[in-house]
């Protein structure tokens, strides 16, 4: 019997709000295949969302408060995080905001607010945590974010949060680069559109993926479970010399030009 691929890896995973997020489905995929989970929560409502899915998996799971804009709270949780273990292999990053206001409407409109909320939590929470974990990925380890095409192309309505992943985007090469000598790996999956909850505040989405089914190569988009193994592989040794980069998982949109 094939030993588990995440087999004696410890992750900590970043964004899960509810059974529909990204982050769930990539959470689940790395049990499975293995790993060892702790997970962040922002606030006592969705502590209880992450509580009752975690529970899934048979055994207490480690679960710590942690709002990603506050550097005082990346590094109480990471202390936390050291009362459990004292290394971590993989970190998911799967967290994004921007206010409603900023992804409805024209991008021009943006206030100088949205658009430094935006950057702060959908981008440079990359940076503080990458920061924070890298000391503890004392063998090598894989970091992973989660991205969308708006990055690279114009998509109505995702306006700021656009913006913001290819600030994240370019965070992820910068720090491909920085963490590379330490057999830290940092890629970016770009995601087709999911139905999450974070998709349903997206002004014309139903559109967006019919758009999908329409015009991609493969007659759809992507499904959470199809995420889930390509976080399975970014995670493993099979991905050991990739870094620095964008996978997309989207049914082949991103190839097309008309």
């Amino acid at each position: 019997m094939t030993q588990p691929v995440l087999e004696g890896k410890t992750g900590v995973i970043f964004g899960v709000a509810n059974k529909r997020s990204i982050a769930w489905a990539i959470a689940k995929a790395w049990a499975a295949a293995g790993a060892r989970l702790i997970f962040n929560y922002q606030g006592e409502r969705l502590k209880e969302n992450v509580e009752e899915l975690t529970a899934a998996f048979g055994e207490k799971v480690p679960l710590f408060p942690c709002d990603v804009s506050s550097d005082a709270e990346i590094k109480t949780f990471f202390e936390k995080v050291r009362g459990e273990t004292g290394r971590i292999d993989l970190l998911l990053h799967s967290v994004a905001f921007a206010p409603k206001e900023a992804l409805e409407g024209d991008f021009v409109s943006t206030t100088r607010e949205a658009f430094r909320v935006a950057h702060d939590i959908s981008a440079y929470s990359l940076v503080a945590l990458s920061r924070e974990v890298a000391p503890m990925m004392t063998d090598g380890g894989s970091i992973v974010a989660m991205t969308y095409y708006g990055a690279e192309k114009v998509v109505p309505h995702y306006n700021v949060m656009g913006v913001a992943k290819a600030s994240l985007e370019a965070s992820t090469r910068y720090l491909a680069y920085d963490l590379g000598p330490g057999k830290i790996r940092v890629n970016c999956i770009s995601a087709g559109p999911v139905q999450t909850l974070a998709a349903r505040g997206i002004s014309g989405f139903s559109q967006m993926l019919k758009h999908y089914q329409e015009r991609a190569p493969l007659k759809r988009s992507c499904d959470p479970s199809e995420l889930g193994a390509t976080g399975v592989f970014l995670a493993s040794d099979s991905a050991a010399a990739i870094t620095g980069q964008v996978i997309y998982v989207d049914g082949g949109y991103q190839i097309m030009g008309m």
